[in-house]
């Protein structure tokens, strides 16, 4: 008798429960109904579901094939200025003995002269900058994002607060 009580014992026991399973499935199916709801009714910054015809923005061949126009905002008005191409001697321990760089200025369309007119200093700074560089500094391969951010700060300080927008890099060549 003690022993039939035994084995049944251990069937209970190797039997896992499913309780944890089912409740984890239940809580993702309302998580993933409530996120779903909240992103539909505009609560989270989504697109209302709400129909563009109603609003007399839709047109019928939007409406036929399901898009959406969103506004489109002005793109903003800039003017680019390119600085004369550059090349920098590297040291002697580069793998490389030169460095062709040119870019571009983004500038905000009314202080296109006034940028125009400082760009030999602007390109003194890039020039002092590129020239202080270590070979290994230049030569790593993500290294191009870090020098970008660090030449376009030098430019915002000599052009001013406002004047430069952006620093595009057209090329950047080791030779």
């Amino acid at each position: 008798m003690t022993d039939a009580t035994a084995d049944g014992q251990e069937a209970e026991e190797k039997k896992p429960s499913k309780l944890p399973l089912i409740i984890g499935v239940v809580l993702a199916l309302a998580g993933g109904g409530g996120g779903f709801y909240a992103v539909q009714s505009g609560l989270l910054g989504g697109a209302p579901a709400a129909n563009h015809a109603e609003d007399g923005h839709a047109d019928a061949a939007s409406a036929d094939d399901g898009e959406v126009e969103l506004p489109t905002e002005a793109l903003p008005k800039v003017a680019f200025i390119e600085v004369p191409q550059l090349t920098i001697s590297l040291g002697p321990n580069s793998n490389a003995r030169h460095l062709r760089f040119r870019a571009s200025l983004e500038v905000p369309q009314q202080y296109t002269a006034e940028v125009e007119g400082i760009l030999p200093r602007i390109q003194d700074v890039l020039n002092s900058y590129l020239r202080a560089l270590e070979p290994r500094d230049i030569e790593d391969p993500g290294s191009l994002v870090r020098l970008r951010g660090q030449m376009l700060r030098r430019v915002k300080l000599v052009a001013g607060e406002g004047r430069v927008r952006d620093l595009l890099v057209l090329e950047f060549v080791l030779n």
